[in-house]
């Protein structure tokens, strides 16, 4: 009997030593498999590092679509950038492609541009079937969570976007409050697009009841059939739109010009102000495109509520080497930040950004708050001081990164609707790691002299804020 506990605790020890040996991201595919969530392989992935990359490069798919577009989006501003997307759908529609979109009821009703029963109105004359996530209605209290806060785009079923960003133009031109907006999206064609396909298809059926055939929009099928469709003939007035060309540096002025139209247009007086740039242009680092294995996590909050905090867990625990964290609303859960403090107690090198400007008061003293704490453990904060850095991805031993719509935060890791791309290749992580370092001349790293000069005031908000959060 003794020897088979001993056989026993040495099977064991063996097990957990093979364990510890796995690297970080072997570990996540083992995860991944576990979930039942497919890794798909080859596909093309390209980071997208601008709002004026993510348009310029979601614009050109569209122009190039032969069958479907689906936009499955938070928020859709009234503004300049949604202006001329729907412009160009609504062309590609005259020539038979089928166009959808969602956006969500609730981020709309608090958006200063929102989308008005007369421009559903008016886009439903044009063909494009467009319908808000979760209409609010009285009392509207009841719809304030769960949100449907992914970003997707899926063309042909071929092609798919996700990130951090919206369809907005302050993504391009920023805020007042808060000067440039940096974000990113990531463009992913291949296999992968049949995930997000089909979180869009569910999407479309919870809020139309139109249960649309999942076959007709594969990735296998429309790879087969791609080039095969004759697209309608068009005017030459639609047929000029679908070829607008520009450069990337003339995007700006002409989202501003078409900015202050549009609100002439709309007979808004208030003139349009930019986000000021605080220290300089931002540097981007060039992309490449790679062909990786992605998984798509979808978090739906009644059938698999915990998905994205086990994720994150899990690469947390796996990491041996370095993480790096970019996040906009940065307050994790207990989970998450037990992961965070134990990965640093490793000997993980940890490094945590987070903007020192934000589009909502008081979330940079609460963000603050929380990645001090993580310092006082030994992880290395910096201090986003060139605009509001939204982005959210996180890298893990420089083998596997993530890039999506969730914040660390509770109401993203408890409560919404949420979507990311796990890219399981060296070359994107090793891009975002290229970002991180520079986005470092932009900002300013968190010490013990940094936090002292704050004032008590927002110390206050910091403590405030953070209560109210854990109370969530």
């Amino acid at each position: 009997m003794q020897k088979i506990v001993w056989l026993w605790v040495l099977m064991l020890l063996c097990q957990v030593q093979q364990a510890s040996a796995q690297s970080s991201d072997a570990v996540i595919y083992d995860w991944l498999k576990s979930q039942g969530i497919p890794v798909t392989e080859n596909n093309k992935v390209k980071l997208l590092k601008s709002g004026v990359d993510k348009f310029d490069a979601l614009f050109q798919d569209v122009r190039q679509s032969e069958h479907s577009v689906h936009l499955d989006y938070f928020a859709i501003r009234n503004d300049s950038i949604s202006n001329t997307l729907f412009n160009i759908l609504a062309s590609k529609k005259k020539q038979g492609v089928q166009v959808r979109a969602l956006f969500d009821a609730f981020a709309n009703l608090k958006s200063a541009r929102p989308i008005k029963k007369r421009h559903l109105r008016a886009l439903e004359n044009l063909g494009i079937e467009i319908k808000p996530w979760d209409a609010i209605s009285f009392p509207w209290v009841n719809h304030s969570v769960p949100r449907d806060h992914r970003k997707i785009a899926v063309i042909d079923g071929k092609i798919a976007y996700t990130g951090g960003m919206n369809i907005a133009d302050y993504y391009i031109l920023g805020i007042p409050q808060a000067g440039p907006w940096r974000d990113m999206q990531v463009r992913i064609e291949g296999e992968a697009a049949n995930d997000f396909q089909r979180v869009f298809l569910e999407s479309w059926k919870g809020q139309t009841k139109q249960e649309l055939d999942e076959a007709e929009y594969s990735y296998q099928v429309r790879l087969r059939e791609s080039g095969s469709r004759k697209l309608a003939r068009i005017p030459l007035q639609d047929s000029l739109l679908l070829h607008l060309t520009g450069s990337p540096s003339e995007w700006a002025t002409a989202a501003q010009e078409a900015e202050l139209e549009l609100r002439e247009l709309e007979k808004e007086k208030k003139p349009y102000v930019a986000g000021p740039i605080r220290k300089g242009p931002l540097m981007q680092i060039p992309s490449s495109e790679y062909l990786a294995d992605v998984a798509v996590l979808n978090r739906t909050p009644r059938k698999n509520p915990a998905i994205m905090r086990e994720f994150y867990v899990t690469s947390l625990n796996a990491a041996k080497d370095k993480v790096m964290i970019i996040n906009p609303y940065f307050t994790p859960t207990h989970k998450v930040n037990k992961a965070i403090k134990d990965a640093i107690d490793r000997g993980v090198e940890v490094e945590i950004m987070i903007s020192t400007n934000s589009d909502v008061n008081f979330t940079p003293e609460i963000g603050l708050r929380a990645v001090n704490k993580l310092r006082k453990r030994g992880a290395k904060v910096y201090l986003f001081d060139a605009g509001f850095h939204h982005t959210k991805i996180m890298t893990v031993d420089g083998k596997f990164c993530t890039v999506g719509s969730t914040n660390l935060d509770s109401r993203s890791l408890r409560y919404d609707y949420e979507i990311n791309a796990v890219i399981l290749h060296p070359g994107p992580t090793n891009e975002l790691i290229q970002m991180f370092e520079n986005d470092k001349k932009t900002s300013h790293e968190l010490t013990d002299e940094v936090w002292k000069k704050r004032s008590f005031w927002k110390k206050m908000q910091g403590t405030l804020g953070s209560c109210l959060i854990w109370c969530i």
